[in-house]
């Protein structure tokens, strides 16, 4: 089993054992994402922790999209609920870029792209693909797409 993974359901024990509902669900609801996963496809597999941390990272999205949703449709204590959800899922996750720092891996994969002549506006796939990997799941797809965009511009 990888150590995320099985860091996940010690806190999950832990939860329990303090009578924690929120902390407790939340991680229930996260590792039935991760067997999910792994059982998807033609053969059942074990994810590697960067997989396991992909998983969280969505589950995460799908939180803050709920809460808009709930926000926008007056339902102020689901929104709630699925913040605090968001919340413990982000506690497992690497720290988010800040937008200084993210400007800035932009900026190094934007100069690499260009002594390897791509130019332009049809440079943006050459400068995702050298900038995805330096993010790994740190910074939303659209977010650096909006930040490459602008460099790219400038």
């Amino acid at each position: 089993m990888t150590t995320f993974k099985s860091r996940l359901q010690g806190d999950l024990t832990a939860a329990i054992k303090q009578r924690d509902e929120l902390r407790s669900a939340t991680l229930r609801m996260a590792l039935a994402a991760i067997t999910t996963e792994e059982v998807a496809g033609k053969a059942a597999r074990e994810l590697s922790d960067d997989e396991v941390q992909k998983v969280l990272a969505r589950e995460a999205k799908k939180r803050r999209e709920a809460a808009e949703a709930f926000e926008k449709g007056g339902r102020a204590e689901s929104a709630e609920r699925e913040r605090a959800e968001g919340a413990v899922l982000a506690e497992y996750l690497p720290q988010p870029l800040t937008d200084e720092e993210l400007a800035g891996l932009v900026a190094e994969a934007v100069a690499e792209a260009r002594s390897q002549g791509a130019e332009g506006p049809r440079a943006m796939g050459a400068v995702m693909k050298i900038v995805n990997p330096r993010i790994a799941g740190r910074a939303e797809g659209g977010r650096v797409a909006a930040a490459v965009k602008k460099a790219l511009a400038g």
